[in-house]
């Protein structure tokens, strides 16, 4: 189950897609729920199907390509990532496959596409990667509230300038040497985008293959992989408080999704890039085949800035000094899918 919280307000979203909207965890009552109970065992409250409708008012919004090159319609199979607003509580997105982005304004009770990143006009070239056609990344940036950053696999990142309403790819610089043009403007398989807040047009990308950094948001990226042992991964993510601190970890290869050499390795480079040091202090070193997916880290605000993440093998591990040192804090989970991270007052 994956969680968006602002203030009091919060989103639940169950592995099946369906969602509770609570405000101080208590039910929100609609037609359907007053005609069943609103509560499962023991009391939780129970999950109100919430189905979302792709906008087709505007072409070319019909198709997209398939794993065969052929056109295959648009289908809703899941959500992948919730972002909540940064200025108002009841304001969430939603990225869902096949690739779209949704808005909520009203705490989750009715969500809305934002038909012009479809719309585009590059929509019907997009293509799954080996996950699906996922929007999995979604960025607003804290300066300008009309900025948007999303990432797609298989189809590379977007931004928008107008609060959602036009979209643009920001793809320039990116190499896929497995697609037929590997500098093409969309069909990158981009696994994740990082950005810190207090510098919001610095992101840095874990693609496919290739980490990634642009320092003018997204119209050119240049590679930074330098002295990883493979650049191949899911996850990145950027100390909270020194926007030049980044964290990856490297996975063998897109065959073998498992870290390179059966150790458990987070790699950091204070450098933005190209320098990395392997922080290995308190994580396995010998016979770990585990994965660590593209929503499994999360970084806290305190002042020494915490690390978090999860793995596919259940464990989730923490860092209380940036990396220096770390020990897992749950055990014995299933998959980790996703970490996140708030820090109280």
């Amino acid at each position: 189950m994956a969680n968006a919280i602002s203030g009091k307000s919060a989103v639940h979203i169950s592995p099946d897609g369906s969602f509770i909207t609570s405000r101080d965890r208590q039910p929100i009552p609609t037609a359907s729920t007053r005609r069943r109970p609103t509560t499962g065992p023991g009391g939780a409250p129970k999950g109100e199907s919430n189905k979302f409708v792709y906008d087709t008012a505007a072409a070319p919004l019909t198709t997209h390509q398939f794993y065969d090159g052929t056109q295959h319609p648009w289908e809703f199979k899941r959500v992948w990532h919730l972002e909540p607003s940064l200025t108002d509580p009841d304001t969430v997105y939603a990225g869902v496959e096949d690739a779209a982005l949704f808005r909520s304004t009203d705490g989750g009770k009715n969500w809305k596409e934002l038909p012009g990143l479809r719309g585009h006009g590059t929509g019907p070239k997009w293509q799954p990667g080996a996950g699906g056609m996922c929007l999995h990344t979604i960025i607003l940036d804290p300066k300008d509230p009309n900025r948007i950053y999303i990432a797609i696999s298989a189809a590379g990142a977007f931004r928008s300038d107008d609060g959602g309403k036009t979209w643009k790819p920001i793809n320039k610089g990116l190499y896929s040497k497995y697609i037929p043009n590997p500098t093409a403007e969309i069909g990158h398989c981009v696994h994740h985008v990082a950005m810190n807040p207090k510098r919001p047009g610095v992101l840095f990308m874990q693609k496919h293959w290739d980490v990634m950094r642009s320092d003018d948001a997204g119209d050119q990226w240049t590679k930074i992989s330098g002295n990883l042992p493979t650049d191949f991964g899911f996850v990145i993510d950027v100390h909270s408080h020194e926007p030049e601190t980044i964290y990856v970890i490297p996975i063998k290869s897109d065959g073998e999704h498992y870290v390179h050499e059966g150790k458990l390795r987070v790699f950091r480079s204070k450098t933005g890039g190209n320098e990395w040091e392997p922080l290995t202090k308190g994580l396995p070193q010998e016979n770990c085949y585990v994965n660590v997916l593209r929503d499994a880290m999360a970084v806290d605000t305190l002042d020494k800035c915490g690390l978090y993440f999860g793995t596919t093998g259940g464990q989730v591990y923490m860092s209380p000094n940036a990396g220096d040192s770390w020990s897992p804090i749950v055990r014995d989970l299933p998959a980790v899918l996703s970490v996140e991270v708030q820090t109280l007052a």
